[in-house]
């Protein structure tokens, strides 16, 4: 007799499709675009681990956008990319200049210190933003054998804040991080929203004023999963495939990473999934600054809007949206918008905002 099977149930869909939300750009799914260049990647055999013909491809694109020295090493995630970098850039004694809100520093569960050994070395800022005068604030005690040496400055392209550097400040930031014989790691998560921001290609503020090595942010973009490491200045760099296994984000089917990063880069999905999310944001803001009582924190200049409001109307908001709060004692909250954030979406929002605010 066969033993009694699980009531195990058929695939089906198991999320309602119209329930739209403000918390991240992360719960949007994959764009079409993406989904059907996996379906074109799927089927036959392809050489594991990064030898496959879609990866091999994908070299040629980033050298489009990053220069022609530049490497791509795929990775599953934003996490994965950032302590890869910054393991590749730094000695065991080193360590990494950041903003305190950095992402590295607030978001990624001790991941840098605990699984890359780097000590961070994080400096308030009133944006997100780091300048040379706010690095030098940590840039300092490289013969002192007491303190981890500053080795990296990282910065955030868009900031954690929603905030955007221009080409001429990042120069500013890698002229000065060089002079002191640092190496600069942009942490890219969102890069495809500050360059529809800033109307420039992504190679005016990374590889035309001096970054050193990236981390590109597809998921967040419209990819199902994965995003890079591009590697610009090799000569900054040492044994990334080897840390890059050593930190276990080395994809076995890597034709599955790198199709979709292709798929976003070949052309122009990139861009256009990041002005729409960035339009949707500016939407956003616009009718938030017609509801009396609510206060626009930040400039808006990519996807996301911070806003302070009463802790009574984010409670009865957040039953209807899902959206996070960014400081709970202060009443700061952020709104983020996606390639698939609609104009409808926005504007519902806005009305049981001002319902709530009325309340």
């Amino acid at each position: 007799m066969n033993p009694p099977q699980p009531p195990y149930t058929a695939a089906r869909r198991r999320h309602d499709p119209e329930i739209r939300g403000f918390a991240s750009d992360n719960y949007a799914g994959a764009h079409p675009e993406v989904l059907a260049a996996l379906a074109l990647a799927n089927g036959g055999h392809q050489v594991a681990y990064g030898e496959d013909d879609y990866t091999g491809h994908l070299q040629q694109v980033i050298r489009g956008h990053f220069g022609a020295s530049a490497e791509v090493f795929p990775v599953f995630n934003g996490t994965g990319a950032n302590v890869v970098a910054l393991q590749a850039l730094t000695d065991r004694w080193g360590a990494v200049i950041c903003a305190e809100s950095a992402h590295i520093n607030v978001d990624e569960g001790g991941a840098p210190e605990r699984m890359g050994g780097l000590k961070l070395l994080t400096v308030p800022t009133p944006d997100g933003k780091l300048t040379p005068e706010l690095i030098d604030r940590q840039a300092y005690g490289w013969d002192d054998e007491h303190r981890a040496m500053p080795q990296v400055v990282s910065i955030t392209q868009n900031t954690e804040l929603g905030t955007v550097y221009t080409p001429d400040e990042v120069r500013a930031i890698c002229d000065h991080a060089h002079a002191h014989g640092m190496k600069v790691h942009l942490d890219g998560a969102r890069i495809a929203n500050a360059a529809a921001s800033l109307d420039v290609p992504m190679r005016a503020f990374t590889n035309a004023v001096g970054v050193d090595v990236l981390s590109f942010g597809g998921t967040k973009n419209g990819a199902l999963f994965g995003e890079a490491v591009v590697v610009i200045d090799q000569d900054a760099v040492s044994h990334m495939k080897h840390l890059r296994k050593l930190s276990m984000q080395l994809a076995s089917k890597m034709r599955f990473v790198s199709v979709q990063l292709e798929a976003l880069l070949a052309k122009d999905l990139w861009l256009r999934n990041a002005r729409h999310a960035n339009e949707m944001a500016q939407r956003l803001a616009e009718g938030v600054r017609a509801v009396h009582g609510v206060e626009i924190l930040h400039p808006v200049q990519a996807n996301a809007v911070f806003a302070r409001l009463p802790h009574d109307v984010s409670e009865r908001l957040q039953k209807r949206y899902r959206f996070y709060s960014w400081d709970e004692a202060a009443g700061d909250v952020r709104w983020m918008c996606a390639f698939d954030t609609t104009e409808d979406d926005v504007d519902g929002f806005v009305a049981a905002l001002k319902e709530a605010m009325a309340r």
